[in-house]
Parts: structure tokens; C-alpha cells; sequence
């Protein structure tokens, strides 16, 4: 009998870990025991308080489940990487949250982040997909075969990709974006799972099936009033 993998696909967490926390035992009390996988969009860091516990968690899940666990590189993940490299580099990511990061691992400076964490986020994917559905951080090129897309655009595109329907042949869930009402944007050919958790918003799962087209369901924490 064919029983069908629930996919929850986890928005911009931006150093939330207690609602990571509470969305994780979310998803397991509604996967209720059938296979389900996990595909994490990017933006894991910078501007909340925690980064460094949010790469903890999603690490370890992936490293304890790597067939069920997906995490995808964010633009804020590639930012951290490019700091590495330049001093003007370094001042683009400390402008746009890197601080946060940096005290949340104790660290004066990005190198004296862990090594093996570098390592973990230097690896990660900017695509992936399953039958119906293609899993990106910010979105895809019109036009372009989502396989053939520019990395850089799949971390960083807005504008041509989020205005108009673009039908790119399955379904894209994204984030980036940050949507300030704490709700997921539900189109017919793209769904935004950022729903703004860092600025008081939700951090959001879409809940996608072997169907095709939005989620099947919606889960969301909220911070505490």
C-alpha cells in the first residue's frame, strides 16, 4: 500500500531557535509517525539571538538523517561565507545581522567561527526538488530551466521572479522575502514560506505532498505577546 511522505518545507529562521524548537515538535506531532522529510530554505543566521543554536539543531539533524533532511543555502549564508574573503565583504554582513551571529558564538570576528560549521554551510545546496515541486531560497530565473538557474539567483533574485506567474513546471517554495503579516504567500505556481519570524512574524512549514501545486497545510509559531 502506497503511503504518502509529508515534506515540510521550513522558512527563514534568521537565530530563532525557540520557535525552531517549538516548530520542529510541531511538524512531529503532525507527522504522527509517517515518513516525513525536512527541506530548510536558508537564512538559518544573523539578526535573531541564537544562530548559533539554529545551526546546531539543523546540523545534527541532518547529519542524523541525511536521506530526510535537506538544508538549502541562504543569501545571509553566502554572506557569512564572502566575509571571509574581503573586508568589504565582512562590513555587507555585519550591516545586515552578522553582528548577532558572531555573539551568539562567543566570536569577535568571523574567523574565529567554528571550522566545521564553515565547512557545513560552505556545502549546502542552492536547489532541490522531489516529483512536484522545486525547493529554492529566494526564487528562480523566468525562463531558465530551474536546473540550469544561476546560483546567485536562486539565493538573491526578487523582483522578476516574485512579480507576474511564472510557471516553472512544478511548484517553487521559497522564502527571502519577508512577508510582514506572519503569513505565507499562496500563489499558483509559487509559495513564500517567509512569514517575517524575526521581526515578530511566524516561522512557518508548508506541508507538501506527492500533489502538486501549495501546500497541503500550514504550521506556525509565533512568539511569545
Amino acid at each position: 500500500m502506497h503511503s504518502t511522505v509529508l515534506t515540510y518545507a521550513i522558512g527563514d529562521i534568521h537565530g530563532c531557535n525557540d520557535l525552531l524548537d517549538a516548530l520542529l515538535e510541531r511538524i512531529e506531532a503532525h507527522a504522527d509517525g509517517r515518513e516525513r522529510r525536512l527541506v530548510f530554505l536558508g537564512d538559518y543566521i544573523d539578526r535573531g539571538p541564537d544562530s548559533a543554536a539554529v545551526l546546531r539543531t539543523i546540523s545534527r539533524l541532518q547529519w542524523a538523517e541525511p536521506d530526510q533532511v535537506t538544508c538549502l543555502m541562504g543569501n545571509h549564508e553566502r554572506m557569512l561565507l564572502d566575509s571571509l574573503t574581503t573586508e568589504d565583504s565582512a562590513l555587507h554582513w555585519l550591516a545586515n545581522g552578522g553582528e548577532a551571529t558572531l555573539e551568539s558564538f562567543g566570536a569577535r570576528e568571523v574567523a574565529d567561527l567554528p571550522r566545521p560549521i564553515l565547512d557545513w554551510i560552505e556545502g549546502l545546496p542552492t536547489l532541490h526538488s522531489d516529483a512536484r515541486h522545486w525547493y529554492v531560497h529566494a526564487g528562480l530565473r523566468p525562463g531558465v530551466p530551474a536546473p540550469e538557474s544561476d546560483p546567485h539567483d536562486r539565493i538573491w533574485i526578487r523582483d522578476s521572479f516574485l512579480d507576474g506567474e511564472h510557471d516553472f513546471g512544478r511548484h517553487v517554495v521559497h522564502g527571502h522575502t519577508p512577508q510582514r503579516n506572519g503569513r505565507p504567500e499562496q500563489r499558483r505556481y509559487r509559495t513564500n514560506l517567509d512569514t517575517a519570524a524575526v521581526y515578530g512574524g511566524a516561522l512557518t512549514a508548508g506541508v507538501f505532498t506527492d500533489a502538486a501545486g501549495p501546500a497541503e497545510s500550514i504550521l506556525q509559531v509565533r512568539p511569545d505577546p
